[in-house]
């Protein structure tokens, strides 16, 4: 609200003669220009608002207390009238309350249609509100007050009627929306017009990827006309904005033109995972290099395979393709190499590389058949000799022990395996409890790709043999309260080592060891322990011992048994 001043403004001309000449009256002020919505007003010297205005000038509002005095200068203190007016944009328009109060009179006009009425002389403010609903866009309010005597002041307000169950107008779509994206910060500067509607709370922000729906949530609330947005992912897709007005009532407007933005890709696709790793196999028969497979990756165009001849060495790139897969022909048979991949898209990102998978090309061929075996059944079990292998690859020998199986003419050696030895080795001593058992053996010699030369040229050379008879003529009773074990020494140095368990109320032990010779268990020893060392015990042969208790009675308990072969 702009007060009225009072002003005195008095001109005085002279004459050529230099007389004195009568005073002129004020002019009437020019029509101002007040922007929307600051009031255009108009004082009058009459209550019928004729003639031309003697002041005009613009107010932001109207609010005046001139009590008894002149409004302004140059008018009566009474019967005087003032008139306000303004056009303006109210958007989507809506309810609206009016209020005006007043001594004297005071009309309110929208449009030209009269909506308060206090028109008359009164000796104090009387006042009026009316609920209007007003149209959308441009409209012309105009306030008309009188002052006939007495008092005079005057308040004229409008305001929007807020709530969900007064108001559901919806906000216009707010207009002037642009979108400008920084392709350096990855950012989108949005900013648009403010909205006319009086009752405008704020703005909601959207964003959709092209092709899908908008969310339900907004991506930001606005209380100002712009927003950066900062959390654009950089993937080179495009993007849409839009921006709808909110009302203290709740209701929102529709969304403004969407607003495309392309951004640029900065986001590597994700790193590969390798599958294969493994040598390739031509159509014929050889070794085509190492084959190299992976999933492929979503938006990658392109892949880079790098190679390294350990784990944790230094990878150097091999080759770039755009398929899931690579032939390394480089790779050579029997070496183990690592590879790492990584994922290309369109915009030139590089993923992070894979995690390292080792490959090798295995060799395919395996040693060929062991020849020359020959078995030959000893005291100790039995002597088995052989051809050295040929292969140049070979890394260890298996001898392998079993039973024949099938009739006569058309047997079979089932068994497995009871020794792995080391290449350059042609025989070995296998030791066995010799009781006439008819058993086979057979070798197999195999590379350092683990080629098998049974499983693949197989079935090898099997050698049947009948092992010997060193059984005593004397058998071992099995009600003894001794359990003896006993165990050959590991070459040709060592013991045979006996121990049993303690029996009760024994005062010692007596040591047997069988002699062929005699045909009858010598006694070795007498002791106390439940151990002894025979350090005495042939070597290359089977030894068959016993041992009993030494009982309080002078007696000796029944004798328990074992044996152990020494190899030579």
């Amino acid at each position: 609200m702009n007060p009225a001043r009072r002003t005195t403004a008095t001109a005085v001309v002279l004459a050529a003669s230099g007389a004195l000449l009568g005073a002129v009256a004020p002019a009437a002020s020019a029509a101002p220009n007040c922007t929307s919505p600051v009031y255009t007003r108009q004082f009058f010297a009459n209550t019928t608002f004729s003639g031309t205005p003697k002041k005009a000038d613009c107010d932001t509002g109207v609010h005046e207390e001139w009590g008894t005095g002149a409004p302004a200068s140059g008018l009566p203190k009474d019967n005087f009238g003032v008139r306000w007016t303004v056009t303006r944009d109210f958007g989507s328009g809506g309810p609206f309350a009016l209020s005006a109060t007043a001594q004297d009179g005071v009309r309110v006009y929208l449009d030209g249609t009269r909506k308060i009425d206090l028109w008359k002389n009164v000796s104090r403010t009387q006042s009026k509100s009316v609920n209007v609903t007003v149209p959308a866009g441009r409209h012309t309010l105009r306030v008309d007050y009188v002052n006939w005597t007495g008092a005079a002041n005057v308040s004229f307000g409008y305001a929007p009627r807020t709530g969900a169950d007064v108001d559901k107008v919806k906000p216009l779509a707010p207009a002037g929306i642009s979108a400008a994206y920084d392709k350096a910060t990855g950012q989108t500067r949005l900013s648009w017009a403010k909205n006319k509607e009086m009752d405008v709370a704020g703005y909601r922000v959207y964003r959709r990827l092209k092709g899908r729906p908008f969310d339900a949530a907004p991506l930001a609330t606005r209380t100002v006309t712009s927003y950066t947005d900062t959390t654009l992912p950089r993937t080179g897709e495009t993007y849409y904005y839009e921006v709808r007005a909110f009302d203290r009532s709740g209701n929102e407007s529709a969304g403004t033109a969407d607003q495309p933005v392309t951004t640029v890709d900065r986001t590597a696709p994700a790193a590969p995972v390798i599958t294969r790793a493994s040598g390739e196999v031509t159509a014929e028969g050889g070794t085509g290099g190492l084959l190299l497979a992976w999933d492929a990756v979503p938006d990658a165009v392109s892949y880079r395979v790098f190679r390294a001849a350990s784990e944790n060495g230094t990878y150097s790139a091999v080759a770039g393709t755009d398929k899931p897969s690579y032939l390394d022909a480089s790779a050579a048979e029997s070496v183990t190499y690592y590879y790492r991949v990584s994922a290309v898209d369109a915009a030139g990102n590089e993923s992070d590389r894979s995690a390292p998978q080792r490959g090798r090309i295995w060799d395919n061929d395996p040693p060929a058949l062991v020849t020359g075996l020959k078995v030959t059944p000893t005291e100790y079990g039995f002597r088995l000799v052989w051809d050295e292998s040929t292969a140049t690859d070979l890394d260890y020998y298996t001898v392998n022990w079993g039973e024949l199986v099938g009739e006569e003419g058309d047997q079979a050696c089932y068994g497995g395996t009871v020794e792995y030895l080391s290449p350059g080795t042609t025989s070995y001593d296998y030791t066995t409890l010799p009781d006439g058992d008819d058993v086979c053996f057979y070798i197999d010699a195999v590379d350092d790709d683990n080629n098998s030369a049974n499983k693949w040229n197989g079935p090898g050379e099997a050698v049947a043999a009948t092992e010997l008879d060193m059984t005593p003529s004397v058998a071992t009773p099995e009600d003894s309260p001794v359990r003896l074990d006993a165990t050959a020494g590991r070459d040709g140095t060592d013991p045979v080592t006996l121990s049993w368990n303690t029996v009760p109320d024994a005062t010692g032990y007596q040591v047997y060891r069988w002699n062929p010779g005699t045909e009858a268990y010598e006694k070795l020893a007498t002791t106390t322990g439940t151990s002894y060392e025979d350090g005495g015990a042939r070597k290359g042969t089977t030894h068959f011992y016993r041992v009993t208790a030494l009982l309080a009675d002078g007696t000796e308990s029944a004798p328990g048994g074992d044996w152990a072969s020494t190899a030579p």
